[in-house]
């Protein structure tokens, strides 16, 4: 197989979007990401370091990766993060960078240098107490100080809502009027089940319950339905004369598996082919041990399932038994 089918699967999808996780450490708890009672994290000594994430990431380039996203845990905690921003900001593809907000001031003119762009911001309430519910900490003031501060700065900010219902589902109207004024963009990401987060259909809030919530507050003329992307995973709209947007995630209710381009690798090396596979394949051994690691990377694209790492119906995905194989979503890197 040439080179330039190596990251195209049986089903046709040429994965060309590379989410690096750089730290399975937060520092921030939350509930629908991290369990209560905490993870063990990898030995430090299996995690990548610096040179074997932009060899890695060379290594997919090569093979016609066009974006990487670096995520955590949370990105920016690392203490070379700077450095591996620089080293990948070298290939040439598009950088962006997914963090929850608390750090992200002492960056700003490192992203600018490195020309990223594109800023994803997680953020689930715009109320400081359920803030601080839902992390298990208290940095609601200096995260959303940072989010103004990218926005004042001219960068491509989107916030990452995970929306749970009786949690959070009656802000949705509160995010959106957030884009009236402001150049910003959410993201409403269906709550999904992961290792030790509790998930269950009932803590849900679909797509059809959002959009009947955006449309009792505007009416449908108001809500412009926005052309999406090649490979987008959200649906897009926009309330007519907001300078913002707003998008809707549905992974679990309408997922959007058919035109996925994305792979995942974990800070301890393992590729991840999918956010909802319970498998995974070792990069980091093979390539300290001087070996190639293009057939593993082909032999997992390959191993792809067509939906949702094979829970292709509710009723798997309800089956506990599936998905708890699976990471926590603090270790996968989102």
């Amino acid at each position: 197989m040439s080179s330039k089918n190596i990251l195209t699967d049986t089903f046709g999808r040429k994965h060309n979007y590379l989410r690096i996780s750089l730290t399975e450490r937060c520092n921030l708890r939350c509930t629908y990401c991290m369990p209560a009672e905490g993870i063990q994290l990898s030995p430090k000594e299996s995690i990548m370091s610096y040179e074997e994430v932009y060899t890695i990431a060379k290594e997919f380039v090569h093979h016609g990766v066009t974006k990487i996203r670096l995520t955590g845990g949370e990105p920016l905690i690392r203490k070379d993060a700077a450095l591996i921003l620089e080293k990948l900001a070298s290939l040439p593809v598009e950088l962006a960078i997914t963090t929850n907000g608390v750090n992200v001031d002492r960056f700003i003119n490192t992203f600018k240098d490195l020309g990223i762009q594109n800023i994803n911001v997680s953020l689930d309430s715009l109320n400081e107490e359920k803030f601080r519910h839902i992390t298990r900490r208290n940095y609601f003031k200096k995260v959303h100080e940072n989010i103004f501060k990218l926005i004042d700065h001219g960068f491509h900010v989107k916030l990452n809502c995970v929306l749970m219902k009786d949690f959070n589902e009656d802000e949705i109207i509160d995010f959106i009027r957030l884009s009236e004024n402001h150049l910003i963009h959410t993201q409403f990401i269906e709550f999904m089940p992961f290792d030790g987060n509790k998930w269950n259909l009932d803590k849900l809030v679909s797509y059809d319950a959002l959009m009947e919530r955006v449309y009792h507050e505007f009416s449908k003329e108001q809500v412009l339905r926005i052309a999406d992307q090649p490979n987008d995973t959200s649906k897009n709209y926009q309330v007519k004369g907001y300078k913002g947007t707003f998008a809707i995630i549905s992974s679990v209710t309408n997922p959007f598996c058919d035109s996925c381009n994305r792979i995942r690798l974990t800070a301890n090396g393992q590729i991840k082919n999918c956010l909802f596979s319970s498998t995974e394949s070792d990069l980091l051994t093979p390539l300290r041990q001087g070996k190639s690691i293009t057939p593993i990377i082909q032999k997992t694209v390959q191993a792809k399932f067509k939906s949702r790492g094979g829970m292709d119906t509710l009723e798997k995905l309800k089956d506990p038994t599936l998905h708890s194989k699976n990471r926590s979503m603090i270790t996968i890197g989102g």
